[in-house]
């Protein structure tokens, strides 16, 4: 074998890093239950949309071949969904890992280059992602039997896919990288995921009306669920025309033109940018005394040099360390309070553009949905990701060890752990919650004299349209009285999973596929019965931030299909989802009691068990 032949095997097909974590994660069962519960919930949703759209005995070809498309459109924004949620999960552990058992040092001596080592770290762990991605290729195909949808959309969708998990792990290694522990990584990575996907989507919906064929924008091909949408519905988000085409040049009529190609092109670029900062910038990880440039910057000095005045750790020391040592590093202060200056700023942009009448009233309801289930997104995943790597981190790292030889009791620990978590989260939870309340005090101001006014025509059921809100004032008060509960639901079971789980990889998956059933369920079950029970519904629809928020803001398309056909309905349609509220607030709080309680029993023999020593 010549040189250059091993050199460029060595970067991928026999690089040692790939082979390690290839091997080391198919021998474990967890990343086979991965795979299994990533298909059950495809097949899943699958099956029901298929079931859900067949009506009657007898189907013809035509509708089954448009059923058998609407349902493989909606699988396919949902695997890439899945795939940029659990991408960082498998990412975050790709430099953690080695630098948690002091190995990192070990392997900066090897004969690995940066290169072979930033790829051996990058496919090493996206070789799992893309396992999930092929194993739901069989999945797809089915659909090919209903017609509707032909194989290049099928392989196309997979490009999309595919290139959305390469640009996730490339920038989950560069971040890693650059803030030298892979776990600090994950905070910034949700939110910049979540929030580039919310702004382009919502820039591209803005630009839209502006594009003279009314569909494909400069951000097509900047985000995947766009790129998809062009795939999947070319009538509905057309493309530019022959003549419109021939006007542009080419650049324009390859950007506007083929948006998946261009989204493809524009993720791997963007990826190979990533991986070659990283290989350049990966050797900084084995100098413990470097000065990072914006501690230079800011004269701070070495990481851990020079002395700081003693802080006030309170009654319960755990309880202090979650709330106040996780945000004592610079890059955690910076990240999180500019996740909220820039989310107060954007709220109150969004209030005063409307104020000024630079967008109508839907506008501002889809935008203003937008921008707080986005926040949402971002804070649940958050509290998602700290909670279930809370005490299986330190079950690494073996603090947990040095903590069970203290005087700190399992209550306190647990006690400690829960409220922790949600002092160091409330300033994130603080966005959505000021968004909110920000809105519905302008709706109690009476728009502050806007010129449109604040009122929209809602029409319900067959009786005359009666002028509401345009959000309805009450979701100030509402909408945080559910979401804090809910986040501590979120807290508690993600800290149930860490305490069960070996490693956090496992805990984390296990947490989002926990939550994100039971969330999903709450929520589909409160907007289905938002539009079809009388009374009951709008209650139900205040189990779920989300539904209620989706209830409280745009009224009419949630409640007129249920039943309130009459302005004077409407009123008893908000009490109910008054006493929806306060019944989720006692729903929520019941279970983190008892889950909390549980795991004060449980927590020596579960401990116990872990460590070998049951």
């Amino acid at each position: 074998m010549s040189a250059v032949f091993r050199w460029l095997s060595d970067l991928l097909p026999t690089n040692p890093i790939v082979v390690r974590l290839v091997q080391g994660g198919s021998r474990r069962m967890q990343h086979m239950y991965v795979r299994a519960a990533y298909l059950a919930v495809l097949i899943i949703v699958l099956l029901g949309l298929l079931l859900q759209q067949v009506q009657g005995d007898v189907t013809s070809l035509r509708d089954l071949a448009a059923n058998g498309a609407r349902a493989f459109e909606i699988v396919a924004y949902l695997q890439v969904a899945l795939i940029c949620i659990l991408a960082p999960v498998f990412m975050a552990g790709a430099i953690a890992q080695e630098s948690n058992p002091r190995t990192w040092d070990i392997l900066l001596t090897t004969p690995l280059n940066a290169v072979q080592i930033v790829l051996g770290i990058l496919f090493g762990r996206l070789f799992f992602v893309l396992a999930l991605l092929s194993a739901s290729l069989p999945l797809f195909a089915v659909t090919q039997f209903f017609g509707g949808v032909p194989g290049s959309a099928v392989l196309l969708s997979y490009v999309v896919s595919a290139c959305a998990a390469l640009l996730v792990g490339a920038t989950a290694v560069v971040l890693a990288v650059n803030r030298l522990v892979g776990r600090r990584t994950v905070f910034a990575f949700y939110v910049a995921v979540v929030t580039y996907l919310a702004v382009t989507w919502v820039i591209d919906l803005q630009l839209r009306p502006g594009m003279p064929w009314g569909g494909v924008t400069v951000m097509t091909a900047l985000n995947p669920f766009l790129a998809l949408q062009a795939l999947l519905n070319p009538t509905s988000y057309e493309g530019p025309d022959e003549l419109a085409m021939q006007a542009m040049s080419g650049l324009g009529r390859f950007w506007f033109g083929s948006p998946v190609a261009a989204w493809t092109t524009v993720s791997l670029g963007v990826s190979l940018a990533l991986m070659l900062t990283s290989a350049l910038t990966v050797r900084n990880l084995g100098s413990r005394n470097s000065v990072p440039w914006y501690r230079r910057m800011l004269h701070l000095g070495a990481r851990g040099a020079g002395t700081r005045p003693a802080r006030t750790v309170g009654t319960n020391p755990i309880a202090w360390r979650e709330a106040k040592a996780r945000a004592a590093t610079l890059p955690m202060i910076l990240v999180r309070w500019s996740f909220v200056l820039a989310g107060v700023l954007w709220g109150l942009g969004v209030i005063a553009y409307y104020h000024g009448g630079g967008m109508g009233h839907e506008v501002f309801r889809q935008i203003l949905l937008a921008t707080v289930i986005t926040e949402i997104a971002v804070v649940t995943l958050v509290a998602i990701n700290m909670s279930a790597t809370a005490i299986s981190r330190e079950r690494e790292d073996g603090t947990l060890d040095l903590l069970l030889t203290t005087p700190v009791t399992p209550k306190e620990y647990m006690g400690g752990k829960l409220l922790g978590l949600i002092a160091f989260l409330l300033p994130l939870l603080s966005v959505p919650i000021a968004t909110v309340a920000m809105a519905s005090i302008y709706v109690l101001a009476g728009g502050l004299g806007r010129e449109d006014g604040i009122m929209v025509p809602a029409n319900f059921g067959a009786a005359a349209p009666v002028d509401i809100p345009v959000v309805l004032p009450e979701v100030g008060l509402l909408f945080p009285l559910v979401l804090v509960p809910f986040v501590a639901f979120c807290v508690m079971i993600g800290l149930q999973w860490s305490l069960k789980s070996r490693g956090t990889v496992g805990a984390v998956v296990a947490t989002v596929g926990v939550v994100g059933v039971l969330g999903g369920l709450m929520g589909l079950c409160g907007w289905q019965a938002a539009s079809s029970i009388v009374i009951l519904g709008p209650a139900l629809s205040a189990m779920n931030p989300v539904t209620l928020l989706f209830s409280l803001v745009n009224t009419e398309q949630m409640f007129s299909p249920s039943g309130v056909n009459n302005p004077s309905d409407l009123p008893d349609a908000r009490i109910a989802g008054v006493v929806g509220a306060l019944v989720a607030v006692g729903i929520y709080v019941s279970i983190v009691l008892a889950l909390r309680a549980s795991m004060d029993r449980t927590f020596d023999m579960t401990t116990r068990k872990l460590a070998g020593n049951s």
